[in-house]
C-alpha cells in the first residue's frame, strides 16, 4: 500500500511538471499551481485563482459542503469557459489503443478525449476508454462539491462533464457525467441515512472487505450468522438473499435442480459447491473426471516481474527436456539491476526472446514439440508486447508481429486458463492458493507482488542509498519459485494425485 501511494505522488508530480511545461509559454495566471500546507490555506489560495480567471488550477482544494458533509480535492480543476470542472490524475490506465473494429465492418466506437494544452473534448476513435466506478465516483463528488462552491457555472445534462489523466499522461479522458447525476445523488443520500443509522444494517462480505480495518470484527459476527456472504461474492449474496438463502448451511443443504426460476447471477451449481467447500474444507473441486493441460517434449515455464508501470526487469525461465533425464531442469533469470525505466530493459528482454526462440528451435530441429507456460497470461503478454513496442527497432527486439504470433500459438500455454476450465476453486485460483493443494510452498513466507515491489526499490538502491544484494537475491529466489510453482501445478494436473480431490459432481451429489 504505501508503495502504491508512493508510486501514485510520484506519477502526480510528472504529470504536474508535464503541464507546467506545456503551460510556461501562457500567461502566469493561465496555469496556477495551489503550494501544498493546511488545508484552509490551500481552500483560500484555489477561490483566489478562481476568482482571478485562472483557466488550470492545480492542486485544488475545495471548501466544505456542509449540507451534504463532502469535503474533497481536485488534482486540477479547468474552467470550460462555463465554470470549472474537475480532472483527477490517477496511476492506473484510463484508456487502451482501440482494435481495428468489430468483425462487422464498423470502425472502433469513438470515445471522447482532450488534449493536455487546452480543453478541447473531441471524438477520439484511436482509443477505447477503461471504465472505473472509483474514478466516476470520485469526479461525481468533486463535480457537487463545485455546485455547492458556486465554481461550475449553469449547465445543461450534456455539459457536465470531468476528466481524467492516466498512467500513459497523453491526453484528458472525458467522462460524461449529467446523466448519472440524479443516480449519485440518491448514492449519496443513501449513505448519509446509514452513517445516521436511520436506515438499519448488518455486515455482508464483499471484495473491499479485504482491505478494511473493520473486517475482523464483521468477520465474527458474520461466522456466527454462517452467513452466506462469507462463501459468494456480492452480486450472488444479493440474488440469494432476495430467494430466502442466507445461510451457507442453507445453501449447502440445497442441490442443483433448485435453482430459482430466473436466477442471472453466475452458476447456481457453483454456489452450492461453495457453501458445501466451505464445509468440508475442499480447496479445489474437479469440474470433470480428468484435467488435461497441454504437454510437450522440451517445456519452459516463465514467469515475469515488474515494477509498477516503469518495466520489466526481470524474465524468470525453468527448462525441463522430458526426453532428456540427464539434461538438468535449470533456473535461469534474464535481469537488469538499473532502475527502471532504464534501455537496459530491452537488453534483458532481448537475451530472453533471443534464447527462447533458440530453444525452441533447437527442439524443432529435434523432432521434439515444445510448448511455454505462464500462470496468468495477461501480465506476461502485456510486457512481451509493451517491450516490443517500446524497444522497436533496438538490437535483438522482436516485431510485435512476431509477439503477437507466439502469443497466438499453441506453444505459449496459460496454466491458469487450465485450472479455470478444469477446477472449481472455492478461495480464488490465484498461483499462491493453488500450487500448495499440487504440494508447492514458497521458501519466503512474505513472498507476493506487493512484497516484491518493496524488494525491487532496494534491491536497485531507489532511494539513493546502495543496493542491496540480498534484496535482489530474494527476488531471484522468489521468481524462480512462482516459476516451480508452475512446473510442479501443471504435472500435477497431468497425474494421477489429481483425482485425490473430489469432483464437482460427487460435491454436488
Amino acid at each position: 500500500m504505501a508503495r502504491r501511494k508512493e508510486a501514485a505522488a510520484l506519477h502526480r508530480a510528472r504529470v504536474h511538471d508535464l503541464l507546467r511545461s506545456i503551460h510556461s509559454d501562457e500567461a502566469s495566471a493561465t496555469f496556477v499551481t495551489v503550494e501544498s500546507g493546511p488545508r484552509e490555506d490551500r481552500v483560500a489560495a484555489t477561490l483566489a485563482a478562481a476568482r482571478a480567471g485562472a483557466r488550470w488550477i492545480w492542486n485544488a482544494a475545495l471548501p466544505d459542503d456542509p449540507l451534504d458533509r463532502r469535503r474533497g480535492h481536485s488534482e486540477l480543476l479547468v474552467h470550460d469557459g462555463i465554470g470549472y470542472l474537475p480532472v483527477i490524475v490517477v496511476n492506473h490506465r484510463v484508456t487502451r489503443p482501440a482494435s481495428a473494429g468489430n468483425g462487422n465492418g464498423d470502425g472502433p466506437r469513438a470515445i471522447t478525449t482532450s488534449p493536455l494544452w487546452a480543453w478541447l473534448p473531441m471524438p477520439d476513435t484511436t482509443r477505447t476508454m477503461r471504465p472505473n466506478r472509483r474514478d466516476q465516483q470520485r469526479l461525481q463528488h468533486l463535480t457537487e462539491m463545485l455546485v455547492a462552491a458556486g465554481l461550475s457555472g449553469e449547465r445543461s445534462t450534456g455539459q457536465w462533464r470531468a476528466g481524467v489523466i492516466g498512467m500513459d499522461a497523453d491526453c484528458i479522458a472525458v467522462i460524461d457525467l449529467g446523466a448519472q447525476r440524479e443516480d449519485f445523488a440518491h448514492l449519496t443520500y443513501e449513505r448519509l441515512a446509514i452513517v445516521d443509522q436511520l436506515v438499519a444494517t448488518a455486515p455482508s462480505r464483499i471484495g473491499e472487505c479485504a482491505d478494511c480495518p473493520w473486517w475482523k470484527q464483521c468477520e465474527a459476527e458474520l461466522m456466527v450468522r454462517d452467513d452466506v456472504s462469507l462463501v459468494v461474492n456480492g452480486s450472488v449474496t444479493t440474488a440469494l438473499r432476495e430467494h430466502g438463502i442466507t445461510t451457507i448451511g442453507a445453501l449447502a443443504a440445497l442441490s442443483p435442480a433448485q435453482e430459482p426460476e430466473e436466477w442471472h447471477s453466475g452458476s447456481f451449481p457453483d454456489a452450492i459447491a461453495a457453501a458445501r467447500c466451505y464445509q468440508t474444507g475442499s480447496p479445489m473441486v474437479r469440474r470433470s473426471t480428468t484435467a488435461p493441460i497441454a504437454r510437450a517434449d522440451v517445456e519452459v515455464d516463465v514467469d515475469m516481474e515488474s515494477f509498477g508501470e516503469d518495466g520489466a526487469y526481470l524474465w524468470g525461465t525453468l527448462l525441463t527436456d522430458r526426453t532428456d533425464p540427464d539434461r538438468p531442469v535449470r533456473y535461469r533469470p534474464f535481469v537488469t539491476w538499473r532502475p527502471l525505466p532504464t534501455t537496459a530493459e530491452a537488453e534483458s528482454f532481448a537475451a530472453f526472446w533471443a534464447w527462447l526462440q533458440e530453444e525452441m528451435a533447437h527442439a524443432h530441429a529435434r523432432g521434439k514439440t515444445f510448448a511455454a507456460y505462464c500462470y496468468s497470461e495477461q501480465a506476461e503478454n502485456r510486457w512481451l508486447r509493451g517491450s516490443a513496442d517500446r524497444f522497436a527497432g533496438m538490437p535483438g527486439i522482436p516485431t510485435r508481429a512476431e509477439v503477437d504470433a507466439f502469443i497466438a500459438s499453441p506453444q505459449w500455454v496459460d496454466v491458469y486458463a487450465a485450472v479455470s476450465s478444469n477446477f472449481y476453486c472455492p478461495k480464488g485460483k490465484g498461483l499462491k492458493r493453488v500450487a500448495p493443494v499440487a504440494g508447492f510452498h514458497w521458501r519466503d513466507d512474505e513472498a507476493g507482488g506487493a512484497a516484491s515491489m518493496d524488494w525491487y526499490a532496494l534491491a536497485v538502491g531507489m532511494d539513493g542509498s546502495a543496493p542491496d544484494e540480498s534484496q535482489r537475491t530474494r527476488l531471484l529466489q522468489y521468481n524462480e519459485d512462482d516459476v516451480r510453482a508452475t512446473k510442479v501445478l501443471r504435472e500435477w494436473m497431468d497425474s494421477d494425485a489429481v483425482t485425490a480431490l473430489p469432483t464437482m459432481r460427487e460435491l454436488l451429489a
